[in-house]
């Protein structure tokens, strides 16, 4: 056993000396120890990484999946459906997203701060790497049914989620600002047409319910566009997110104080209309009213009323975030 033990050290001191590279640090070639991944074809990796490569991923579907070694719903459905978002949100252009077999440079590696526990670490991984700006790159690699004697631990549903759920929250932009934009759009484009009166295109008919959910929408975009704020704020405090120039100057501009006075006039704006439907009712004697007209005013004024509400809220958050620390 002692001279096991000697032999083993040997050989592992061998190993980090090979893996040294004395501009580029040390390097680690990381894999699922299921006998899944040929181990003895590792100087692809190796070579990308002594070229300047940040993280060097395998690419399973380039190099070939044996039989049985990857379930038909993770081959043609989860892993490609998870690696087209990666390359949308994050414009990572790697083939294979979630490999299991990955060579990085360690000390580029260990300066992203790394934070999650779970299997999350992966995906944390390559996100952060691409989001500073590494060179990421992939080879082919092989995949074979893997020789574990128990069954996997890997959950499908409940795993894919865990990585999609990740995806978006690491970026704002997807979770929050796009789909913002998307029901403003709509909200005020529906609301401007049908502010005058109905609309009917063919047999379809379009009133005062329509009217009250493009209202709905314009004010729940609104929302979600100050949570893609607060979330990309709070991201980049905390460093999961690199800083954006164009972000930090839209900050800048966006101080407590104007965002305070443009939710007081927005909030002002609605209470005018609706101190004009309060009048015009009382021109009634408090009794019935034509409501098709008078309605529409009433739902534009609450709406402006919550989203002026919703930015001064928003502001103080924004600024509590910003709030100096040592």
């Amino acid at each position: 056993m002692p001279a096991l033990s000697r032999l083993l050290k040997e050989v592992m001191a061998r190993r980090c000396r090979a893996e040294f590279d004395a501009a580029q640090g040390y390097y680690v070639i990381m894999g699922d120890a299921d006998d899944s991944y040929d181990f003895s074809a590792l100087m692809p990796f190796m070579q990308r990484l002594r070229d300047g490569a940040d993280v060097v991923m395998g690419n399973r579907f380039q190099g070939g999946i044996g039989p049985g070694a990857m379930p038909p719903l993770h081959k043609y459905l989860g892993n490609p459906v998870l690696t087209g978002l990666g390359r949308l949100f994050f414009r990572i252009k790697l083939g294979d997203f979630h490999c299991g077999l990955r060579g990085f440079n360690r000390d580029r590696i260990r300066a992203l701060n790394l934070r999650t526990t779970g299997m999350e670490f992966a995906s944390e991984m390559v996100v952060r790497a691409a989001l500073s700006g590494y060179r990421l790159d992939e080879v082919p690699t092989t995949l074979k049914k893997d020789g574990r004697s128990r069954p996997p631990h890997l959950r499908t549903w409940r795993d894919g989620w865990r990585h999609l759920s990740f995806l978006l929250m690491y970026s704002p932009k997807w979770l929050f600002l796009y789909p913002a934009l998307v029901l403003v759009s709509l909200g005020v484009f529906g609301a401007f047409v049908l502010l005058p009166g109905s609309v009917t295109i063919g047999e379809v008919g379009f009133d005062i319910h329509t009217f009250v959910v493009a209202c709905m929408a314009v004010q729940v975009g609104v929302q979600a566009v100050s949570f893609a704020v607060i979330a990309r704020q709070f991201a980049t405090a905390h460093k999961l997110i690199p800083p954006s120039p164009r972000f930090s100057s839209v900050l800048e501009m966006m101080t407590l104080d104007k965002v305070l006075v443009g939710a007081a006039i927005i909030t002002m704006l609605g209470l005018s209309g609706l101190v004009w439907c309060t009048l015009q009712w009382a021109s009634t004697g408090f009794g019935p009213l034509e409501y098709s007209a008078l309605l529409r005013i009433l739902v534009i004024s609450l709406t402006a009323i919550a989203i002026g509400i919703q930015l001064a809220l928003i502001g103080f958050l924004s600024a509590i975030i910003e709030i100096p620390t040592r």
